[in-house]
C-alpha cells in the first residue's frame, strides 16, 4: 500500500519527520511504503480516500515488513490502524483547504467535503415551509386534450404544489357531480378543499395580484372535510356505470360451446386443434332450436360476422358441410394477444367510432399526467400503476369482436395510429423495452391485440394496414397474405406522414401522441413540422450536406426520390432551414445527404 505523505506543516514534524528512526528534514515531502506479506491479502485504501501516486524508488524512506512484524507482533491490526490514522491526520493539517467546509447562503445547495463522505444541504425556501402548513386538498376538474386544463396543470406543478386531478373522461360519472358542485360541465373547474375557487381566470387574477401564496395557505390552511371531490381511487370500476349488455347471439354460443365435439382433427395434411365442422354445428342448432337447416345456416353466418366462429383457414363465412370452424378463444394467435385474457368479451361488442374515441381520450389522459410537457420522455413506471392504464387495459378487451368496417377513411387512419401508439406503451410495460436486434423484432412482431377478430401486431399495424400491405425493412414477405380480410381496411394510398405520427417508444421517433378522427390530417402535418424542427433534418450550407432522419432511409419506397423528398421537406422547416435548403436545391450544384444515426434507447 503506497500513502502520500504532505510534511509542509510544521506542527506535524512528530509524526511524519521521523518514521523507523530515521531523520527526514532534508526531505519535507517523502513517501511510506507498507508492504505486505507475500501470503497475506494486500491491504486497500477505501475507494475515494486519496488519490495513489507511483511507487518512488525504495531508499530510506521505507520500512521492512518484517520488521514492523516483530515491533507489533502482539496487535498488528492496531499497528497498521495507527499508522494509517497518523499519516491521514498529517495530511489533513498539511492541506491548504479544511476537511469539512460550509458556507451557507440562503436558496443556495451547501456542499460538505469530507474525506470519504460527500453530503449537500440545501435550505428549505419559503415555498417548501408553506407546504408544510397546507393541510387541505387541491382537486380540479379536467378533460384530456383541454388547453385550459394543461395550463393549470403546468402551473400547479410550477409551485409545487400537490393536487388531485378528476378526468371527466377517464371518469365519466364524474362529470354529474361536476355539473352539480358548478351548475356546468366545463372545464377546468379547481377546489380548495369544497371550496370552488374557479378556473384559470381566477388563477390568473390571483398570480396576477401577487397574493397567490397567501391566500393559497389561508385557503388551505385546514383539514380537508369529506364534502370536498374525492379523489379517483384505484381498482374499482364507476358505480353507476350502465352495465354491458350481453350479446343477443350469447345463448346460442353457450349452447355450442358445451354440445359440440370440438377436437383436433387432420384436414389438408393439418393437424388443426379444437375445431368442429359446419354439419356438426347445423345438427345441434336444429336440434335445440327446432329448425331447418338453412336457418341453422343463417345462425352461423351470423356468428361468424360477430367474430365467434371463424373458418380454420379463412376461405369462407360459414357453410354445411364438410367445412371446419373453430371458436376466437381457440385460435392458434390467441395466446400472444394481450387484450385477451382467460375467454372471449361476450358483451355486445360497442361502436367503432366510440371505442376509438375512448382510446384517444384515456391515453390523452396518461401523457398528460405520466409524460413531459414535451411528450418527449414518458415514466413508464408510474404509467403502470395508473388508475388509467387499468381502465385503458379493460378497454383494450372491447377491442376483440369490434366491427372496424364501418369506420370512415379518416376514422380508420386515426384508429390505428393511436392503437400502434397505445400498443406500444402497453408492450414497454409489460415485456420490457428491446435491447437488441432480435429483441425488437420480437418486440414488433409478437405482442399483439386481437381487434375485429384478428390478430395485429405492431409490425402488421403499421406495414399491413397504415402502409397499405408493404414489407417491412429486410423482410422479404409481405403481412397480408392474398385473400386476408384486413385487406380491406388498407387505405388506398400511403399517407408518408404516418412515419411522424408512430412512435415506438425511442428517443429518435417521433413523440408520441393521440390523434383525433376529425383532425388527423392537420394534427399529422403538425407532427412532421415539430419532428423536422426539432432535429429530423439539418442543414450545412458550406458543406453542401443535409442531415436527414433514418426513418425516411428505412422507408423510401413511401417518400421518392431523394431529391424529390428534399423538396417535400421544406414545407414542414422552420423559415431558417427551409431558405437554406432552397438555396442549396436552386443554385445546380450537388447537394450531399447524410442519414443520421437512430437512438434506440428508450423514452424514459
Amino acid at each position: 500500500m503506497v500513502m502520500e505523505i504532505d510534511s509542509s506543516n510544521p506542527n506535524g514534524e512528530d509524526g511524519v519527520n521521523k518514521i523507523n528512526g530515521h531523520d527526514h528534514d532534508s526531505d519535507r515531502r517523502h513517501m511510506a511504503i507498507i508492504e505486505p506479506h507475500s501470503e497475506l491479502p494486500k491491504p486497500e485504501a477505501p475507494a475515494g480516500l486519496f488519490a495513489l501516486p507511483p511507487s518512488p524508488p525504495s531508499g530510506n524512506y521505507s520500512f521492512k515488513f518484517g520488521k514492523f512484524i516483530r515491533e507489533r507482533s502482539n496487535n498488528f491490526s492496531a499497528a497498521i490502524v495507527k499508522k494509517l490514522n497518523s499519516l491521514d491526520d498529517a495530511r489533513a493539517e498539511a492541506e491548504p483547504e479544511p476537511a469539512a467546509s460550509a458556507v451557507i447562503k440562503p436558496d443556495e445547495v451547501t456542499q460538505f467535503n469530507i474525506s470519504g463522505l460527500k453530503v449537500v444541504v440545501k435550505l428549505k425556501s419559503h415555498g417548501e415551509e408553506g407546504e408544510e402548513k397546507i393541510k387541505g386538498r387541491i382537486s380540479f376538474f379536467s378533460r384530456s386534450n383541454c388547453r385550459d386544463c394543461t395550463a393549470v396543470r403546468r402551473f400547479f406543478k410550477q409551485k409545487g404544489l400537490k393536487f388531485v386531478e378528476i378526468n371527466v373522461d377517464v371518469f365519466p360519472p364524474r362529470e354529474k357531480e361536476l355539473i352539480r358542485r358548478t351548475g356546468s360541465s366545463q372545464v377546468p373547474q379547481v377546489f380548495l378543499n369544497d371550496k370552488l375557487f374557479g378556473g384559470l381566470v381566477a388563477l390568473n387574477s390571483l398570480r396576477n395580484s401577487g397574493t397567490f401564496d397567501e391566500r393559497f395557505r389561508e385557503m388551505l390552511g385546514r383539514k380537508c372535510s369529506g364534502d370536498a371531490p374525492a379523489p379517483p381511487l384505484y381498482g374499482f370500476d364507476d358505480d353507476d356505470e350502465e352495465e354491458e349488455s350481453m350479446d343477443e347471439m350469447l345463448l346460442s354460443v353457450k349452447l355450442l360451446r358445451q354440445r359440440l365435439p370440438i377436437q383436433d382433427r387432420l384436414i389438408k395434411l393439418k393437424i388443426v386443434k379444437n375445431c368442429f365442422s359446419g354439419s356438426e354445428m347445423v345438427d345441434v342448432l336444429t336440434h335445440h332450436f327446432k329448425c331447418d337447416r338453412m336457418k341453422a345456416v343463417e345462425i352461423g353466418k351470423l356468428l361468424s360476422r360477430k367474430h365467434f366462429i371463424h373458418h380454420v383457414f379463412g376461405e369462407s363465412e360459414f357453410e354445411d358441410g364438410n367445412h371446419f370452424y373453430r371458436f376466437l378463444e381457440h385460435e392458434p394467435y390467441i395466446k400472444k394477444c394481450y387484450n385477451f385474457r382467460v375467454a372471449t368479451n361476450d358483451t355486445a361488442p360497442k361502436p367503432a367510432v366510440f371505442v376509438g374515441q375512448r382510446l384517444n381520450k384515456i391515453m390523452s389522459a396518461i401523457l398528460e399526467a405520466y409524460a413531459s410537457d414535451d411528450r418527449r420522455h414518458v415514466d413508464y413506471a408510474a404509467i403502470s400503476k395508473s388508475e388509467e392504464f387499468r381502465r385503458y387495459v379493460n378497454l383494450a378487451s372491447d377491442l376483440q369482436r369490434v366491427n372496424l368496417f364501418e369506420l370512415s377513411p379518416d376514422e380508420k387512419l386515426a384508429f390505428f395510429l393511436n392503437l400502434y401508439n397505445a400498443m406500444v406503451i402497453h408492450a414497454i410495460i409489460r415485456v420490457g423495452h428491446p435491447e437488441g436486434v432480435i429483441d425488437r423484432k420480437s418486440f414488433f412482431s409478437d405482442f399483439q391485440y386481437v381487434v375485429g377478430g384478428y390478430p395485429y401486431s405492431l409490425s402488421t399495424i403499421k406495414n399491413g394496414i397504415l402502409r397499405n400491405n408493404r414489407r417491412d425493412t429486410y423482410s422479404l414477405a409481405k403481412p397480408f397474405g392474398s385473400g386476408d380480410k384486413r385487406l380491406e381496411l388498407c387505405p388506398l394510398k400511403v399517407n408518408p406522414l404516418i412515419h411522424f405520427g408512430l412512435c415506438n417508444g425511442t428517443r429518435s421517433s417521433p413523440t408520441v401522441r393521440f390523434f383525433s378522427a376529425q383532425g388527423v390530417e392537420a394534427e399529422l402535418r403538425s407532427a412532421t413540422r415539430e419532428f423536422f424542427q426539432s432535429g429530423g433534418m439539418e442543414v450545412n450550407l458550406e458543406k453542401r450536406t443535409v442531415y436527414l432522419t433514418r426513418i425516411i432511409k428505412w422507408f423510401n419506397v413511401d417518400f421518392g426520390q431523394e431529391k424529390e423528398i428534399l423538396k417535400w421537406s421544406i414545407n414542414y422547416l422552420d423559415a431558417t432551414k427551409a431558405g437554406l435548403l432552397t438555396h442549396l436545391l436552386g443554385d445546380g450544384g450537388p447537394v450531399n445527404i447524410i442519414y443520421q444515426s437512430y437512438d434506440w434507447s428508450m423514452n424514459s
